[in-house]
């Protein structure tokens, strides 16, 4: 193994990169997606395919991330170039960490808008401004606030500032000092607010939305939405978890590191499925809303219960952090880049960046309000960006990562830097190398058919 170090600064532990790269993984999908598809697709059953993917597609990919951040100890684009030359391959292969940085740009512009939802919510629930409200009016609330683009910008402005003052204060005074506060308080409001699901009415009607082995809905097409959720769940084919794993402690063992991570992302996604259907069940409401979950259902939930306004608050404070941490490992795979590669200050290089993503998601503020007339194949903005990444560039980069690190490195540096036994690593190697690129494949095609 080698001892190369990033110019960016390393990981104070094991513990701290594993909670950054849990931090990148839990996002809003996992707070509201991943519960509803297991309900929606065998409750008990669902997650067990769920867990296999996870293990066979899943951890083997964000292994190799991993392995080829930290052995090159730079950003995508470098890590990639650098292990291509020592493999005595064509550098071509550099051009997979283009795509992922430009896929996390792209979703940072949208989500940064949704982010600023939330934001807008945490004050509405601070506020009681929507104690008592039936679906019609909270409906009209969350319809009001699409059709004002003043207040989206705003709120897309604020949080984009948030996540430029983490990242520019770099990976130990500010991704790192992040992560020790941000990751803690999301595990606590998360148990506070399972805890406050307990206590409702219907938390055995939620547990059994979730858990209940249902086959008969357990179709083709569930198989291939835990396959997609498995791979898109973890963060994987857009450089965050290469850029991460470039600051990765050296003695640390990158399979049983990356175990945990997928573990700890799981654990959290089926936590806030408890946290958040005893409520919906409790007040009658549709687990089955997708989006309209988050800011319909919930908040005229929480509005009708006791102690409601308080625990909506603290809820949209949970999807506000989320959010938060995820967003910040959007942002870094560029920044590290901008840094490495034409000597620039981490600051300046952040605040670029910054703008260009805001400049981007203004577009995305638009397409609700003055721009939703203007569209691209058929989609808006926010939705043409959503597509390409989630169904071309994302599940595009893992198939190609996973074609590199099986077939173009030389074995013994996957050997030396993931350090797990002989058959764990058989086990990667066929993972990486047949099951993974055709899962990936297979998805991709799908989502594009």
């Amino acid at each position: 193994m080698q001892n190369k170090m990033s110019i960016q600064g390393s990981w104070a532990s094991r513990w701290i990169f594993i909670l950054a790269a849990t931090g990148s993984a839990v996002g809003l999908g996992n707070i509201w997606k991943f519960p509803y598809i297991t309900g929606e697709n065998g409750g008990g059953a669902f997650v067990l395919v769920y867990l296999v993917c996870i293990l066979f597609v899943g951890i083997p990919i964000m292994m190799t991330e991993v392995f080829i951040g930290r052995r090159a100890r730079r950003n995508p684009i470098g890590a990639l170039e650098s292990l291509s030359e020592e493999s005595n391959t064509s550098t071509a292969w550099k051009g997979i960490g283009l795509i992922g940085m430009l896929a996390g740009v792209f979703i940072f512009s949208f989500y940064s808008v949704v982010a600023g939802w939330v934001l807008q919510y945490i004050q509405t629930m601070a506020t009681g401004g929507l104690n008592g409200a039936t679906s019609e009016q909270a409906g009209a609330y969350f319809n009001g606030l699409l059709a004002d683009p003043q207040t989206l910008l705003i709120w897309h402005s604020i949080f984009t500032a948030m996540v430029i003052v983490v990242v520019a204060a770099g990976v130990n005074k500010g991704l790192e000092r992040a992560t020790r506060i941000m990751m803690p308080a999301l595990f606590v409001l998360l148990l506070v607010l399972l805890g406050y699901a307990m206590s409702t009415d219907g938390f055995a009607a939620g547990w059994n939305f979730m858990f209940e082995f249902d086959f008969s809905k357990l179709s083709w097409d569930a198989v291939l939405v835990a396959l997609g959720h498995s791979f898109f769940t973890l963060s994987l084919g857009m450089g965050t978890i290469m850029a991460y794993g470039a600051y990765m402690p050296k003695k640390a063992s990158v399979g049983g590191t990356v175990l945990a991570i997928g573990a700890l992302d799981t654990i959290v996604a089926l936590i806030a499925g408890l946290a958040i259907f005893p409520i919906i069940f409790s007040n009658g409401m549709d687990p089955a809303a997708g989006p309209g979950l988050m800011f319909i259902s919930l908040p005229v939930a929480f509005g009708q219960m006791a102690f409601g306004q308080f625990f909506g608050l603290l809820f949209f404070i949970l999807i506000g952090i989320a959010a938060w941490t995820s967003a910040i490992s959007l942002m870094e795979p560029t920044v590290a880049f901008l840094v490495e590669k034409f000597g620039m200050k981490r600051l300046n290089a952040t605040v670029l960046l910054g703008i260009v993503c805001w400049a981007m998601g203004i577009t995305c503020v638009g397409s609700f309000n003055f721009m939703s007339d203007y569209t691209l194949f058929g989609k808006n903005a926010f939705d043409f960006l959503d597509f390409i990444t989630a169904n071309i560039m994302m599940p595009l980069g893992g198939i190609l990562i996973a074609l590199f690190a099986g077939w173009a490195v030389k074995e013994q540096f996957a050997k030396e830097e993931i350090g797990v036994s002989d058959i764990a690593f058989s086990a990667w190697k066929i993972s990486i190398r047949f099951v993974a690129p055709i899962a990936v494949t297979i998805v991709f095609v799908y989502n594009l058919l």
